[in-house]
């Protein structure tokens, strides 16, 4: 079994914040996938349902991004699962917009989100890092990330929350070099 947890903050007044993509790519999977309804659990959202071989959970946090580890610790140990069986689906501020990156462990890079995930869990998770760039200087950090994205940008957006949902079984066998591969050879065709 594996916990998918994807990052952002509940409420409609978030929902197109580049802060939640990290939702926006678990709710993709949910509904390509044929998950289970959604279900108030572990101070969060959860689903469930099956990839290929492996059985997931899906996890979206409901306790605002800083607190998210709260949830993800929560959902760990009622499963009895360790780190190991943990991804993480979160914004990138390093990364170009749409690029993705999947590693396993690491600091939290600024994501407070990841901050409390590790002090909850540790660091040694996967994480499945979404591109939504950087605007230049750090006084612009925090309206970029809490801004929506731009109408420009959902064709692109849509487009690698798609691709993530279909290559998504890759993930789940542990496949990550693949996933990424295909992923990128995908939106170098878009």
């Amino acid at each position: 079994m594996q916990v998918w947890a994807g990052l952002g903050n509940p409420g409609p007044a978030y929902a197109g914040h580049r802060h939640n993509v990290g939702f926006m790519a678990v709710d993709t999977i949910h509904g390509a996938h044929g998950f289970g309804p959604w279900k108030a659990r572990f101070q969060g959202l959860t689903a469930e349902g099956r990839l290929g071989d492996e059985r997931l959970v899906l996890l979206k946090p409901m306790t605002f991004m800083n607190e998210s580890g709260r949830s993800v610790g929560e959902a760990l140990r009622f499963f009895k699962l360790g780190p190991d069986a943990l991804t993480v689906f979160h914004d990138e501020l390093d990364l170009d917009p749409f690029r993705v990156k999947v590693k396993m462990g690491g600091g939290a890079a600024g994501q407070n989100g990841i901050r409390s995930i590790i002090a909850h869990v540790g660091a040694d998770f996967r994480r499945v890092r979404l591109g939504i760039g950087h605007p230049g200087h750090k006084d612009r950090v925090t309206p970029h990330v809490l801004g929506n994205f731009a109408k420009a940008e959902e064709p692109a957006l849509a487009g690698m929350l798609a691709d993530i949902a279909d290559l998504a079984p890759l993930l789940a066998a542990g496949d990550d070099v693949r996933f990424m591969n295909d992923l990128a050879l995908r939106q170098q065709e878009s």
